[in-house]
């Protein structure tokens, strides 16, 4: 990654270029990117991070082009191998994401500069979007609309079993990498995955009951002997003298991953035994749902066809034309009520005013946050009653034209949840660790801005003819 500036064409450009017509709405994104070049200003800063010689060495993904394919990624939802290969074989994509007739490099490549990213570029770049949505005219920030919703993360059903019988295989693996001095090491995980399977065929209540605690107690063994191996395999390879600083760096990382899964399949282990042989029930902020993704929270939203999701809480704030002007990932499973007014108070920091009208579901309902939101200035505070009797002013309120019209509103926020769920696929997250999936939160609704945006600026430039009337 050595420059910013866009590269100059070619023949080969100009050939490849002839008869060619991007999408309306991924040409209206495009001239919107030219036009406003801070954003690739804030790219490059990233992807030249921690780089001593930035202007030195292989040409890498330029800034542009890496900001161009990471929008085009979610706009499609694509994962990194359809990204290379679709930018590579379609040649209004190339156009688009600035590789013209060059070669376009691999998935790898483009993984390496998007981890580059960080959460808080990204969410500049979407305040930056939104601010220049009002510059042009496209937006007022005076009606919104929120709710939230439950973005899973990429596990699978948590048992303690399913996780124990990870922690083994995890270990082995890891530990099969150590230098030959290192290798006493017993191999479990035939033993372990004959434990995690059978406890999970027993059906019958009665046989559960005689034979779980058995079954638990054997897995249980089983993991504890193979972290505590794990754990004296790594203080031994650690002492081990490596030739080379490479192979040094490697030996660090690799049984730096071995503490750590060591660490969380102690945890796996108290609450097994907690649960199993205490009777106990254990709080769902102690509990870890998956050794891959110990970040997981557990969600119950009262749905009847999903009572329980695991993944994180996110708050959307919508705008009137469908811009989303706030979004917040949420730590644990906290009531909606309690960012009813903070995000108020960041919408007016973003726009300088507090919005007209405020529309929610009854999850926001608060007398005391109607309230203040009331003295902050908002007119119209669309949120019908929560449980209780309503009173004859709230009945008579939740009557009237101006809320029903308010709630009218709101419901668009769920069409666009089912947008970014379905086209921008926001419902899971396939990135790993809790700031990728802030990230990737954060790039679908990137996405999702700067498509509502090409809708509008189209509809200026291609408006309808007007009807004659009839002779």
């Amino acid at each position: 990654m050595r420059e910013i500036k866009r590269r100059q064409i070619s023949f080969a450009d100009l050939e490849l270029g002839q008869n060619l017509r991007l999408d309306p709405l991924l040409e209206q994104i495009s001239n919107f990117l030219d036009r406003h070049g801070e954003l690739v200003t804030c790219v490059h800063r990233d992807l030249s991070r921690s780089l001593n010689k930035a202007r030195r060495g292989r040409r890498g993904i330029t800034a542009e082009q890496a900001l161009r394919t990471f929008i085009l990624m979610r706009t499609k939802s694509w994962d990194y191998r359809e990204l290379a290969e679709r930018v590579a074989d379609g040649l209004t994509l190339r156009e688009f994401s600035r590789f013209g007739a060059t070669k376009v490099p691999g998935h790898r490549a483009f993984h390496r500069a998007f981890v580059r990213l960080t959460t808080d570029t990204v969410r500049q770049i979407n305040a930056t979007v939104v601010r220049l949505a009002v510059k042009i005219g496209l937006e007022r920030g005076d009606k919104l609309r929120l709710d939230t919703t439950v973005v899973e993360t990429d596990i699978r059903y948590p048992r303690d079993s399913g996780m124990l019988w990870d922690v083994v295989r995890v270990l082995s693996r890891l530990v099969e990498l150590a230098p030959p001095a290192c290798t006493e090491f017993p191999r479990r995980t035939r033993r372990a995955k004959r434990r995690m399977q059978e406890i999970g065929r027993m059906r019958e209540r009665g046989q559960r009951q005689r034979t779980l605690k058995r079954k638990y107690r054997d897995l249980i063994e089983v993991t504890t002997e193979v972290i505590d191996k794990a754990t004296t395999v790594a203080a031994t390879a650690r002492k081990i003298p490596c030739t080379g600083m490479l192979a040094t760096a490697r030996i660090g990382a690799l049984y730096g991953e071995v503490e750590h899964f060591c660490k969380l399949g102690r945890r796996v282990i108290e609450q097994s035994e907690r649960r199993v042989f205490g009777g106990e029930t254990v709080p769902a902020n102690e509990k870890l749902y998956s050794i891959f993704e110990p970040h997981t929270d557990m969600i119950k939203r009262g749905k009847v066809y999903k009572p329980v999701e695991f993944g994180h809480k996110v708050l959307l704030v919508e705008s009137r034309i469908g811009l989303i002007t706030d979004y917040k990932v949420l730590d644990g499973n906290p009531i909606d009520s309690d960012e009813l007014v903070p995000s108020v108070k960041r919408h007016r920091t973003r726009f300088g005013k507090v919005p007209d009208l405020m529309a929610g579901d009854r999850g926001f309902h608060d007398v005391g946050g109607c309230d203040q939101l009331r003295r902050l200035g908002v007119k119209l505070v669309a949120i019908p009653q929560r449980g209780g009797k309503r009173g004859i002013e709230q009945e008579t309120f939740e009557k009237s034209r101006s809320f029903k019209q308010a709630q009218a509103l709101r419901s668009g926020i769920e069409g666009r949840i089912s947008v970014l769920f379905r086209g921008r696929g926001m419902k899971r997250c396939l990135w790993s660790g809790s700031e990728r999936f802030e990230l990737f939160v954060a790039a679908a609704v990137l996405a999702n801005n700067l498509l509502v945006i090409a809708a509008r600026l189209r509809q200026r430039t291609h408006k309808p003819p007007a009807l004659r009337a009839a002779a």
